[in-house]
């Protein structure tokens, strides 16, 4: 009988039948396979749509409360989580720290490997009790292993200082799985080269990560139709692009759509319910806030 604590029995550590000659492959060959392996990460993130997005709105709950969401994690998981939470800033117009990432090893993890760390479950401790939490607070641990004890030590640590816990793993009944209030196990298999959880593994933490963020922030009012109006238009690029969303939801020619911008203060969503309601910023804002942030509630629930 296998025991499934042991490192060489996780899915993410077997050996892939499918690639054992794969030194021998052409590059073709192996482009080939990778793709073939990659086609199942989907169906694995498929499995587990119900409990992504009922983690999703616990984040959209909590950051609407004025909480906060932690990821942790440490290698290839933690730097996908660092990558996923930098980009809620310019994307949905967040402050700072309303996505966190808390990666084994710090910054410097981020641009190389530094060992042992994701090794000390001490180390998870201090890191997200740190950051003061409570109970409006949501902490996701990223593992593809499952049993990682920087991600351990961290979420244990949340549920003692009251945090709703949640994760992504790539394993089925791992031990961060029995830890959290919500797990996220998307199982996707031996990789094609035996170990490495960057491949697969990496790949489906990516996507769930994705709609967690994604999810979140449009159930917050962040997006209107498809179109990510709260922006923020800090280069000429996405100011362009700020720009394009507002003649798309608005109909206003370019000129005034830039006209409206500067008007708003560089606020996309306040430039929109200008157009659409020919308010000035300041009560356009107001709308806004009434309406809890969205667009069309401003138009349901009236003006």
């Amino acid at each position: 009988m296998t025991d499934p604590e042991k490192i060489e029995n996780i899915e993410t550590e077997s050996s892939n039948p499918k690639s054992v000659n794969i030194d021998t492959m052409t590059p073709f060959e192996i482009a080939k396979l990778m793709n073939e392996e990659d086609k199942k990460v989907a169906f694995a993130v498929e499995k587990v749509l119900k409990p992504i997005a009922l983690l999703a709105e616990k984040i959209m709950e909590s950051v609407k409360k004025g909480g906060r969401c932690f990821y942790v994690g440490a290698g290839t998981s933690g730097r996908l989580a660092v990558i996923d939470a930098a980009e809620t800033v310019p994307t949905f117009n967040l402050p700072y720290g309303t996505f966190t990432a808390i990666l084994a090893g710090g910054n410097k993890a981020m641009m190389r490997s530094v060992e042992n760390v994701e090794d000390d479950e001490e180390a998870g401790k201090r890191g997200i009790a740190s950051h003061g939490l409570s109970s409006r607070d949501v902490v996701v641990g990223v593992s593809a292993s499952g049993r990682t004890p920087f991600v351990i030590g961290a979420l244990q640590k949340s549920k003692e200082m009251g945090a709703f816990t949640g994760c992504i793993v790539n394993v089925k009944d791992s031990k961060i799985s029995k830890i959290v209030d919500i797990p996220i196990e998307m199982i996707t298999g031996p990789e094609i080269i035996t170990g490495s959880t960057r491949l697969k593994a990496g790949t489906a933490q990516k996507m769930a990560l994705n709609m967690l963020s994604t999810i979140s922030m449009i159930r917050l009012g962040k997006v209107y139709k498809n179109l990510m109006v709260d922006v923020t238009p800090i280069n000429e690029k996405l100011v362009n692009r700020a720009v394009n969303i507002i003649t798309t939801a608005t109909g206003v020619p370019r000129k005034k759509a830039l006209h409206l911008l500067r008007e708003s203060g560089m606020k996309p969503k306040v430039a929109i319910v200008m157009a659409l309601t020919n308010k000035n910023s300041k009560d356009a804002e107001k709308l806004l806030e009434i309406h809890e942030g969205k667009i069309k509630n401003v138009f349901i629930q009236g003006k």
